[in-house]
């Protein structure tokens, strides 16, 4: 049996990580150390899509099948060396998240069983200035993945249009999302605005599979074009993340001629070892969404 707690060395920080043999995935015999492992590997692609930003991070003490909770709050048991910065905050004013911005950062997050890792559209240093725009595409009852991409396809008809390019990645769950990279002077109600009109423009084509709204009577056989993720206070779930799946999957960056066989009906879906080979074969497909400059069209006055 492995030791409750093991002190490791990990980009020059001591931690000291607990029970490493706990199963956080039981369907699948997925550990904490297996947690660990995958996020300290894939740290040098996910610390670029959420090093910068405060995180809110969705626990699971007991696994993916018991509860689960989020911390917006950084704990105060946190590290000296783990900053807190602001985040979206919440009704009561500003919240301190935590930033992990180093490999030893991720490495303490999941010994702390926090699975799934949420970014705002903003960086901490200008939590006015979303550097993205995102679709999130959610199936309703009747619809999945092949629905999905086929709707990510034509939001991407219409970006183009726009002269923007956009970059898809699996949701780790049942959906898609796309990311419209700016990295340039826009504000939150102009990025959901302009999501807004593009995803009604792409209802109003193609009524029999979209929905913009959330009412759950409208949503069945339709795939919902979730423009409020734009919203300030808003996170969605960071590219390279885990998701609390019966399997260990990740919500993870594809290329559109993957969406395009997935709107075909080919499966999409991706587990933590799988997309650190991926990685080791495509290279980070996100790394765009960091530095490309765009600009939204100017908002109608």
């Amino acid at each position: 049996m492995a030791p409750k707690k093991v002190d490791v060395e990990i980009g020059g920080r001591t931690l000291s990580l607990s029970n490493l043999d706990k199963v956080l995935y039981p369907e699948t015999g997925f550990t904490k150390a297996e947690v660990i492992d995958y996020y300290v590997r894939v740290a040098p692609e996910l610390l670029d899509h959420l090093g910068d930003r405060g995180i809110t991070m969705r626990r699971f003490p007991d696994g993916v099948d018991a509860g689960s909770f989020f911390e917006k709050r950084c704990p105060s048991h946190r590290p000296a060396w783990i900053e807190a910065v602001d985040g979206p905050g919440d009704r009561g004013g500003s919240i301190g998240y935590c930033r992990l911005a180093e490999t030893a950062a991720l490495a303490w997050a999941g010994n702390m069983a926090a699975l799934e890792l949420h970014a705002p559209m903003a960086r901490a240093v200008d939590l006015e200035s979303p550097t993205m725009v995102v679709f999130d595409l959610d199936p309703g009852p009747g619809t999945a993945m092949p629905e999905c991409a086929t709707v990510a396809g034509w939001i991407r008809e219409v970006l183009v249009g726009a002269d923007l390019e956009s970059y898809p990645k699996t949701s780790g769950s049942k959906g898609m999302q796309l990311y419209v990279p700016l990295n340039s002077p826009h504000d939150h109600e102009h990025a959901k605005s302009f999501a807004l009109a593009v995803a009604q423009v792409v209802e109003q084509a193609h009524p029999e599979l979209i929905v913009t709204t959330q009412k759950k009577e409208v949503r069945k056989d339709k795939v919902l074009i979730d423009w409020s993720q734009n919203s300030r206070h808003k996170t969605t779930i960071c590219a390279y993340s885990l998701r609390a799946r019966p399997h260990p999957t990740v919500s993870t960056p594809i290329t559109w001629d993957e969406v395009a066989a997935a709107a075909d009906g080919l499966p999409l879906s991706f587990e933590a070892g799988d997309v650190l080979d991926r990685i080791d074969e495509l290279g980070d497909l996100f790394a765009p969404t960091v530095t490309q400059v765009q600009h939204l069209p100017s908002p109608r006055p």
